[in-house]
């Protein structure tokens, strides 16, 4: 368990940013303590400060996880988000979308949500940005980051 170099950190506040902006501030200054971010074993972990030095004192070896994980560094360099981070990352997300009920199963399955299969939208979204995707229920169930036309886990089709 270490603190992020400044690579690392960079990578991932990017990574984080596309999703929340400039929010990111807000999940380390909460009002309910203060939080950091930690890796350990090429894994992101947000964790309050008074576990992380709870967790010192356990050795690397032994400590399998603490607080919540972000995500991972593969072996490339680049960082990938995990779904665990979606409680934390939607409240702060800037660009939403709603799906109505008839396409949930076909979000859920991951194929390709029609536009009809579209509740609301976050106006302005640009197109390959990064969206959290509730129901229409405000339930988030994912994250979408689409970064080409080819590769993406939604593509709303008109």
């Amino acid at each position: 368990m270490r603190p992020l170099t400044d690579e690392e950190t960079k990578t991932f506040f990017q990574k984080l940013s596309k999703y929340i902006g400039e929010n990111i501030k807000l999940l380390l200054d909460r009002p309910d303590g203060a939080y950091c971010f930690r890796l350990h074993r090429d894994r992101v972990f947000y964790v309050r400060e008074e576990l992380m030095k709870k967790a010192g004192c356990v050795s690397r070896d032994n400590l399998i996880s603490m607080g919540t994980c972000f995500g991972k560094f593969t072996k490339s360099g680049s960082f990938r988000l995990h779904i665990t981070a979606l409680d934390y990352i939607a409240p702060y997300a800037k660009f939403k979308v709603w799906v109505k009920p008839s396409a949930e199963q076909q979000f859920l399955y991951g194929h390709h949500v029609m536009k009809s299969g579209l509740g609301r939208i976050t106006e302005n979204t640009s197109q390959y940005q990064g969206l959290v995707v509730y129901s229409m229920s405000d339930l988030p169930w994912g994250l979408v980051l689409q970064q080409s036309q080819h590769r993406t886990a939604v593509t709303v089709i008109q």
